[in-house]
């Protein structure tokens, strides 16, 4: 978002810096890196053609150019925040639109949940949106969606896990070309001989990990491939030949289209599953009605070993 040249996330950086004076604190406070608030600064400093913020390796403070812009900002921002609230708190009824993002494809428990939902909230319209493979819980925590369904695990402290499903076998993608390419099934072990292309550091390490271990269950080291932001990015990347990646069954069926891929399983390696996730702090109810809607939708549908 943006207003005129200026961007919204660079306010909100440079706001919330002049508060904490600290670029580490003001990165936890946005979840982001130091570095990334740091970016988000100079990117600023250049729109406006000026330093806003001393730095020294002792202090950060702000210049009498960053004092006076924050006078001003500080208002018109918190107006802009209320009116956003005020838009909020309307559509905290189950109404308006529920956002929903997801990582992959929207499988078949997906789509019934929110037929479900639908037929039985007929005033919420619902927005399907699909979510970076890096950046899994971002949307949430920036409230570009009410809830989503990611790739487990998740472990964040301000996120609740709802409802898990779409328990999976991992599949290998690969270049048509590779040596494997043509095999029943590769071993978990065998993953030692490819580099696994992997994920940008936007996600948490334990959750980058997940879905491209570096080694295999015998301990056996698994070279590091490229990593990439989205999963066209990492398909691309594989089916030119410049790595391998784990995918679930189902979004491996999805893209089997892809002429210069490849899609073999892998024995040994943990399945993959899908969870709801959701703020914990200022859930909206069409959200909380959303993972009811799954549970139910899960309980009453037979387990769905094909799609994911």
């Amino acid at each position: 978002m943006s207003t005129g040249s200026l961007h919204i996330r660079e306010l909100e950086a440079f706001l919330v810096l002049a508060e904490e004076l600290h670029f580490g604190r003001a990165g936890e406070r946005l979840y982001v890196s130091q570095s990334r608030v740091s970016q988000l600064l100079r990117s600023l400093e250049g729109r406006i053609g000026a330093p806003l913020v001393e730095r020294t390796s002792r202090r950060v403070s702000l210049t009498p150019l960053g004092a006076s812009f924050l006078s001003a900002l500080r208002p018109a921002y918190e107006s802009l925040r209320a009116t956003v609230d005020e838009a909020r708190a309307a559509a905290r009824s189950i109404g308006g639109v529920l956002r929903i993002g997801f990582q992959g494809t929207v499988d078949g428990h997906l789509a019934r949940a929110i037929a479900w939902f639908e037929e039985r909230h007929p005033q919420c319209a619902t927005e399907v949106v699909e979510i970076a493979l890096s950046d899994p819980f971002g949307p949430v925590r920036r409230e570009e969606v009410d809830c989503a369904v990611v790739l487990l695990p998740v472990a964040e402290d301000d996120l609740a896990l709802g409802p898990v499903f779409s328990r999976q076998p991992q599949t290998l993608a690969i270049s048509a070309r590779h040596p494997l390419a043509a095999r029943e099934s590769v071993s978990a072990e065998e993953l030692a001989e490819l580099r696994l292309i992997g994920v940008h550091d936007t996600a948490p390490a334990y959750w980058r990990l997940a879905q491209a271990p570096r080694e295999t269950p015998a301990g056996r080291p698994i070279p590091p491939g490229p990593t990439v932001n989205t999963l066209q990015e990492a398909l691309s990347l594989a089916a030119a030949d410049r790595g391998a990646l784990l995918l679930c069954r189902s979004t491996a069926g999805y893209h089997a289209h892809h002429a210069s891929l490849a899609y073999v399983p892998v024995e040994g390696l943990p399945d993959s599953r899908l969870g709801l996730i959701l703020p914990r702090a200022n859930t909206t109810q069409s959200a909380r009605a959303f993972a009811e809607a799954l549970a139910q939708s899960l309980a009453e549908t037979p387990p769905d070993h094909s799609t994911r």
